[in-house]
């Protein structure tokens, strides 16, 4: 009798065990480094292979329009952590950034201030276990992972990640381990890859593949694989064998995560979120991907700079295989999260972000809103200063060198081929003095005229490197 006791007890603690848990569900925050928005066969690569992501998006949300916060790492990682743009947070450039040209860069903090609320101080309030492995980005010594809300985390040396063609791996088996050890209490993981960050390293067992495909490619000139983006030049065709290894690497890297979910039966209570901190790298440092059609790539404000992969896979809630063209951005996921394990909206902490609950379950509109870009800096990758507005269709980008404005319409022109600003000067001018009002909102920082300008854009105390169009890679 005492042992069918024992067992009724253990049966019903165990039954409410698993009502508790499905009452919290799991958060996996997953960032890759300079994926483009097209790198992904879901998204229309035809070069890179990616199934596990693929996969991932058959199961969930692909979201069609995602942005960056930034077309640079360090602020689109703030602004994920904080729910605010970077422009309120201080944090406008990648950390250490120092380029300087005809303009003086803005200042700025290489650190996220221990004031802001990060999401992962957030969930532990109702109980949530929170880890953190891989790239952080927002600070050395003093102001890593570990300050900032997060019970376990290695983000690698002063919170730069990992190192190396294999730098994915230690990523990966921290986050198994993790997962292993939290897979009976609710856990919020956040897991900023390096990949697929130049260095442009391919593991030996992968390149071959990617190595006899590109071989195996049309021959193309240069001008059908290059199309000159100011100074620079944009890689319109996705050919590099190097880089489709490391986005092989990463999709891997996803899948063995995916995995431990189902080998732990806690993928249906599990919310899975993937995306990148910024458009794919196209016009500098080997310019390894294209994002074409999209013009131009990381440290730019146009769409290659700041669109983004985005898929949401969440078994109880969204269906599978669905997508949404509603444009979202980093600042949304912090509040998204929040609504997803039932914790109180905070516009006081993420008051730049809305909750994409309502899209996720196809259950309501988001509320209508212009969304904002500010990068006061030089981009190594060609950008320059600058800042833009997204309302609707309509986009505005403005160039702090020399006050000029440019204007799209990005459902008739998703390329930004054609500049409507004289032949739209009423929207144009509504739009940009919106954009001011913004930044006065959140007391944007701007950059200011260079007395000692020698004519070149350049690295005080170093020489620049030269831009290589062209790499090793066909």
């Amino acid at each position: 009798m005492r042992n069918t006791s024992t067992i009724v007890v253990v049966l019903t603690f165990s039954i409410l065990a698993n009502y508790a848990r499905a009452e919290k569900p799991n958060v996996i925050l997953i960032l890759a480094d300079d994926m483009g928005a097209h790198d992904l066969g879901c998204t229309g690569s035809t070069f890179y292979e990616t199934p596990r992501l693929d996969r991932l998006a058959s199961e969930g949300m692909q979201f069609t329009q995602a942005y960056a916060a930034c077309p640079v790492c360090s602020p689109t990682r703030a602004a994920l952590m904080t729910g605010r743009y970077p422009a309120r947070v201080k944090i406008t450039d990648y950390i250490p950034g120092a380029r300087i040209g005809k303009l003086l860069p803005a200042e700025y903090l290489h650190q996220l201030p221990h004031e802001e609320t990060t999401v992962a101080e957030a969930v532990k309030q109702p109980g949530y276990k929170t880890g953190m492995y891989g790239k952080w980005h927002l600070g050395g010594d003093g102001y890593l992972p570990d300050s900032q809300g997060f019970d376990e985390a290695d983000s690698g040396e002063n919170g730069r990640g990992f190192a190396g063609v294999n730098r994915a791996d230690p990523v990966t088996e921290k986050a198994l381990a993790f997962l292993d050890r939290n897979k009976d209490q609710p856990f919020f993981l956040y897991l900023p890859h390096n990949l697929v960050h130049t260095p442009l390293l391919g593991k030996d067992s992968l390149l071959p593949k990617f190595e006899a495909k590109a071989a195996a490619l049309p021959e193309r000139t240069e001008a059908e694989r290059f199309r000159p983006e100011r100074e620079r030049q944009d890689r319109r065709v996705q050919d590099h064998a190097v880089y489709a290894a490391m986005m092989a690497d990463i999709d891997a890297q996803v899948g063995r995560v995916l995995d431990k979910l189902d080998e732990l039966k806690l993928a249906d209570n599990t919310l899975v979120i993937f995306t990148s901190d910024n458009g794919g790298l196209s016009t500098s440092e080997g310019s390894p991907t294209s994002n074409a059609p999209l013009r131009a790539g990381k440290g730019w404000v146009y769409e290659g700079g700041i669109r983004v992969p985005l898929i949401v896979r969440w078994p109880s809630v969204v269906k599978p295989g669905s997508t949404s063209n509603v444009p979202v951005i980093s600042t949304d996921y912090f509040p998204t999260i929040l609504a997803a394990i039932g914790v109180p909206s905070n516009p006081e902490w993420h008051m730049d972000g809305l909750s994409l609950l309502p899209l996720l379950k196809q259950s309501g509109e988001l509320t209508a809103r212009p969304l904002y870009w500010h990068y006061p800096h030089y981009g190594n990758q060609g950008g320059i200063p600058g800042g833009a507005v997204r309302e609707g269709n309509w986009k505005l980008i403005e160039f702090f060198e020399d006050d000029h404005v440019e204007l799209y319409n990005l459902a008739e022109d998703p390329v930004e081929a054609v500049d409507l600003a004289a032949k739209e000067p009423d929207r144009a001018a509504r739009l940009r003095q919106q954009l001011h009002d913004w930044r006065q909102s959140v007391d944007a920082k701007m950059p200011s005229l260079n007395p000692n300008y020698t004519g070149k854009t350049e690295v005080p105390g170093h020489p620049e490197r030269p831009n290589r169009r062209k790499s090793r890679q066909k």
